[in-house]
């Protein structure tokens, strides 16, 4: 058997070590570890925190950071004003959350057909005022979506809408000192050559990668190779892991069944089809140097009650302290002597 090599890793200021395998003598720069606060919004029947509260949960399962859904129920543009973003400052600080990211929601593709409404112009818009917003939070970056492929318009065209937006979008985020990231999650760029693409046409400093490990899973790539491209443009990445349940439709004329897209189901970290320990690897190896969050964003295996959320977030915490130390009250810290690893 080959002798694993200790490796050194480092996550904010503090230098832990592990007995994972590394393909390179650098560190996992991680800078900390984050909650979404999407997991925490009922959007999939799941239950609801309001974000002031979510804020504690976060800190008290033991996260350093957390990425804040910027639309109803929490941090919505309607809602939030400079005294509310005051308010909300002062109760991440006070609760010593180190890390905030902004999640925005945009489509810059949407509604091709109906040209004469100012869609993409509302949604810079939307993204400018976030910038606004995340200066006064203390954020350093806002999570940015493509655009949905629309049969109404070439596909050149709605790929040239989305640099350009994004583009401007980005110019007006830099006079407020925050980054954009692209999350490779709808159609335009999903695949990560795609992205790499998107983010060196637009060519603007404000305008990085949020790489994720599930889409080129799903999509079968070589999610290291993948990882490995984009990781020095990467600022932060989101975490979720799925197995996959195979779907079949009875056709009654035939008497059996016929095979459907399978369904992905999302289990606890470390116990689906996504390889993570390949992924992290990868970034370690192409000098990744951001954050990572975790986010339930779709019915969890068990349930949606409070109670499984939770399991869900530990076991997220329990997983990356195999990575990056004392991930969170959760972690293991290294004091010289190896860990077990179980990943």
């Amino acid at each position: 058997m080959a002798r694993i090599r200790r490796q050194n890793y480092r996550v904010g200021n503090k230098l832990y070590c592990s007995d994972k395998p590394c393909r390179t003598n650098g560190y996992l720069m991680i800078k900390g570890v984050l909650l979404h606060s999407v997991s925490y919004s009922g959007s999939w029947g799941q239950q609801l925190l309001p974000l002031e509260t979510f804020i504690d949960k976060a800190a008290d399962l033991g996260f350093q950071g957390v990425e804040l859904m910027a639309k109803r129920p929490h941090l919505s543009l309607l809602d939030y004003g400079s005294r509310e973003y005051s308010t909300l400052r002062r109760r991440i600080e006070d609760r010593k959350l180190k890390h905030v990211c902004l999640a925005a929601y945009t489509n810059f593709t949407a509604d091709a057909a109906h040209a004469e409404i100012p869609h993409t112009e509302m949604q810079v818009h939307y993204l400018a005022e976030l910038a606004r917003a995340a200066k006064e939070l203390g954020a350093e970056a806002i999570r940015v979506f493509t655009g949905y492929e629309e049969s109404a318009s070439p596909f050149d065209r709605q790929w040239n809408v989305v640099v350009k937006c994004l583009r401007e979008a980005s110019q007006r985020a830099a006079e407020f000192g925050v980054v954009l990231g692209v999350q490779n999650h709808h159609d335009i760029a999903n695949d990560f050559e795609s992205l790499r693409d998107l983010i060196s046409e637009i060519d603007h400093p404000n305008c990085r990668a949020m790489f994720d490990a599930w889409a080129p899973a799903l999509q079968g790539e070589d999610i290291a190779r993948a990882a490995r491209d984009l990781a020095s443009m990467t600022v932060h990445t989101t975490v979720a892991d799925y197995q996959l349940r195979s779907r079949h439709r009875y056709v009654p004329a035939l008497v059996n069944y016929e095979r459907q897209t399978p369904r992905a189901q999302a289990v606890p970290m470390g116990e689906g089809s996504i390889d993570y320990g390949s992924f992290f690897d990868a970034l370690c190896s192409g000098g990744f140097n951001g954050t990572v969050a975790y986010e339930m964003c779709s019915p969890l295996r068990g349930g949606g009650t409070m109670e499984n959320l939770d399991r869900y977030a530990r076991a997220f915490l329990e997983y990356m302290s195999t990575y990056v130390g004392d991930a969170g009250q959760a972690g293991r810290g290294c004091t010289g002597e190896q860990r077990g690893h179980n990943r």
